[in-house]
């Protein structure tokens, strides 16, 4: 039964009577709503039959409000069906006549189905109508703390979950709210704040789950101590890096402590500083006096975003933002005031030392700790690599490359703790350049995976942007593509996405700019071994597995809520199992090579064959080796569009050998040998699994060894070299050493290089191991 109204009071008398009256005749015209509810809120009732209503109106019609609550055409609430023909009691205290207009007109707007239609704004009626969109004076009321009949008193407002727009936050409603501390806009679908929300009192502001791509507007709240902006998918580190400098009082966001990001931004805002200072005095020294100064004060401040760079590519977009205030300021002073542009001031415990996110190694390991985790290194230990010497060419004049150590991470350690050894790094993949119209641009970031956690590190710096953890899980590869997600406004936004995947056999998409998991592909039923991205296709995703297949997968593009729905294209049958998948690259929409614990075989992965399962192509031999037990090929990626390198069939060897040769011969063949080019001279291991890579742009091939080596080989020579080559193994450009102990500062033993990566420009080069280390080099 619905709940009594109020009684009126004496005063009022008839003016009120005859309100409602006119009320009742309202509600017998168009039949009271209460009595159209099937159901209370806790549930249905026994089923009766329906009643005809007048109108023609069916039971349950009722409108609803934003709580999902059924609303009377007055704007009344109501907890239940009344008995069958009783009428409420409407005799209550009369509202103020702006609400009674407002209900009027309520009631007007949704008989006619414009409850979310925008009036024209003519006059005080227009701007009334307006305000009856999904934000109304009311509502904000009914969903405020204290409950108070004025907006001035409210301190705490939830409108979380209303699918508001930004156009709906009315800066002139809810400027009203004058003592607001607490407000949480969570679950909707806001693209920016209003610039002029006039909240100078909030504290707590609570943003997740929308699609807000700029925080530059935050900025109106300087009272501001925590802030929530999880599931924003289009913000970026860089953007993170601008709450923090926007809002000195920040404490927390998005659960975490805010003064590590805060002492990051105060060493950036100084170095940044002097920089643009150094830029100042030397571009103004290249002017003449009779320039025009307005005209070089505005070149200078473009002179200074183009050329003043500082930090990592992933925060160009802070880095920039602040190099254009700082710059200005400095005009704006005539150079005289430069240390203070702008830096707010902020609470003494922000600018305390932080600890970095990413300790360096520099732990000793013991000899006698075991390496059970999968997959496990076979066979014996051997002795060291037979080449020991200074770098060199292989033709005795090749210079080496100039390559120096930048860090040694210790960042998928379990619980955190500096003392985990025996946690094994197994894959890392750059981020490609996406960015257009940059000649020559290249990615210093990369990811790596082991453990249960998937880490993104930034290489110049050290610094671990990301970091992902899946409980019980163990990570075996890594693969990155970027997808064009279209917003519900229909503003492109451009992904990159990161696939990670291992031990229990499922594919997480990983969003690591905003930091969240949007995907899981339950891909096989055993571990996945390793995974890749067509070239050409950016939702084909493969992956290989312990079951001994291969999976082509269409990942597709995220919905409006960010889940991806994946479909199934292929499945490859394999005789053992795949450990190493590469596209063909001159045709890798037509042929997948992969390395297996049986050799190397061939696919056809072409759409548009009829059967969706098949089984290996073509196998392909290498003849000399083959008295090696196994014919394992742990190692596989292509140089440049025709040679591969392969690694596995012959101990101590990494073979150079031709595509084009080879298949030109196929035939109907099921078998093929291949046409052997060179050989690189490597390890003589019996253990597995030490992956190679290459540097097709830069004609490098890289591989790690037992002994904690990385074996760079410098290829372009062989590349051009007219045949016969030569028949002995080709010796390594340069060896690098594991660092000596003054370069961690204790000694370290000797761990297995199980990866190594470079990026295209063979900037920045990334090694892995079983010991829980991830080290980084650069070429200056």
């Amino acid at each position: 039964m619905a709940r009594p109204f109020p009684q009126p009071s004496p005063a009022g008398g008839a003016a009120r009577a005859g309100h409602l009256r006119a009320a009742a005749r309202r509600s017998d015209r168009s039949g009271c709503p209460c009595s159209r509810i099937p159901g209370g809120l806790r549930g249905p009732p026994p089923p009766q039959p329906p009643s005809p209503r007048p109108g023609g109106q069916s039971a349950g019609a009722g409108p609803r409000g934003p709580l999902g609550v059924v609303v009377s055409p007055r704007g009344t609430r109501c907890a239940g069906p009344l008995p069958s023909g009783r009428r409420p009691r409407r005799a209550r205290a009369a509202p103020p006549p702006e609400l009674r207009q407002q209900r009027t007109l309520t009631s007007v707007s949704r008989r006619h189905g414009l409850a979310r239609t925008p009036v024209p704004s003519t006059g005080q009626r227009g701007s009334r109508l307006l305000a009856m969109g999904p934000l109304s004076a009311r509502l904000l009321m009914q969903r405020g703390r204290p409950k108070s009949d004025r907006l001035g008193k409210i301190r705490s407002l939830d409108l979380s979950g209303l699918k508001l727009l930004s156009e709906h936050l009315d800066p002139k409603l809810l400027s009203r709210l004058t003592q607001l501390q607490e407000l949480d806009l969570s679950n909707n679908q806001l693209e920016t704040l209003p610039a002029n929300l006039g909240l100078s009192h909030l504290r707590i502001l609570r943003c997740a789950n929308n699609q807000l791509g700029d925080v530059t507007a935050l900025c109106q709240f300087p009272q501001l101590e925590e802030l929530s902006l999880e599931g924003n998918p289009f913000l970026t580190v860089s953007d993170n890096l601008k709450v923090s400098f926007l809002l000195p009082k920040l404490r927390k966001v998005n659960g975490k402590d805010a003064s590590s990001t805060s002492s990051q931004v105060e060493n950036l805002n100084r170095e940044l500083t002097s920089r643009v200072t150094a830029h100042w005095e030397k571009f103004m020294a290249t002017r003449s006096p009779e320039e025009e100064a307005e005209k070089a004060q505005a070149d200078f401040v473009k002179s200074a975003v183009r050329n003043v760079r500082y930090g990592p590519e992933s925060l160009s977009e802070f880095t920039q933002w602040r190099v254009q205030m700082i710059s200005e300021a400095l005009v704006a002073s005539g150079g005289t005031q430069v240390h203070e542009t702008g830096i707010p001031e902020r609470p003494s415990k922000a600018t305390a030392a932080q600890e970095p996110r990413a300790r360096p190694m520099a732990l000793k390991r013991s000899g006698d700790v075991s390496l059970s985790l999968s997959p496990s290194k076979r066979g014996c230990p051997s002795p060291p690599a037979h080449v020991e010497g200074s770098p060199m060419g292989s033709d005795g004049s090749q210079p080496a490359l100039d390559l120096e150590p930048l860090h040694f991470l210790q960042c998928h350690s379990k619980n955190n703790s500096p003392r985990d050894l025996e946690t094994q790094l197994w894959a890392c993949a750059f981020e490609p350049a996406w960015e257009e119209g940059q000649a020559g641009a290249t990615s210093q970031t990369v990811a790596t995976c082991g453990g249960e956690a998937v880490c993104v590190i930034d290489c110049q710096t050290g610094i671990v942007l990301h970091k992902y953890k899946a409980p019980g899980e163990e990570f075996f590869s890594v693969a990155w593509t970027a997808l064009t997600v279209v917003t519900q406004a229909g503003h492109k936004k451009r992904w990159s996405v990161l696939a990670a995947a291992g031990l229990r056999g499922l594919v997480r998409l990983l969003h690591v700019r905003a930091g969240f998991c949007c995907g899981v592909i339950r891909a096989h039923k055993k571990a996945i071994a390793t995974l890749c991205f067509s070239p050409t296709h950016e939702t084909h995703l493969f992956t290989a597995s312990y079951d001994k297949r291969i999976i082509l997968w269409d990942v597709g593009v995220p919905n409006h809520d960010y889940e991806f729905q994946a479909s199934q294209l292929l499945t490859l049958d394999a005789a053992s199992i795949p450990l190493r998948l590469c596209p063909v690259a001159s045709c890798p929409e037509a042929y997948l090579l992969a390395g297996c614990e049986g050799g190397c075989c061939c696919w056809d992965v072409r759409l548009d064959q009829p059967q969706k399962r098949r089984v290996c192509e073509v196998e392909f031999v290498f003849s000399e080796g083959s008295e090696a037990p196994g014919r394992r090929v742990d190692g596989l990626a292509f140089v440049n569009e025709d040679v591969v390198a392969s690694k596995g069939n012959s101990l101590g060897t990494i073979c150079l050998w031709s595509w084009s040769q080879t298949w030109v011969g196929r035939g109907k063949q099921s078998t093929l040998a291949v046409v052997v080019l060179a050989r690189l001279q490597w390890s003589p291991t019996k253990l597995a699994y030490f992956s190679l890579s290459t540097c097709p742009d830069e004609g490098i091939v890289l591989c790690g060894d037992e002994e904690g080596n990385v074996w760079v080989y410098d290829v372009r020579h062989i590349l051009t070299q007219q045949p016969p080559l030569p028949a002995a193994p080709q010796a390594p450009t340069q060896i690098l050493k594991w660092p000596q102990p003054w370069a961690l500062g204790q000694m370290v033993t000797k761990t297995m290089v199980n990866t190594v990566v470079a990026n295209p420009t063979f900037t920045y080069l990334t090694a892995l191991t079983d010991s829980n280390i991830v080290a980084i080099w650069k070429r200056p």
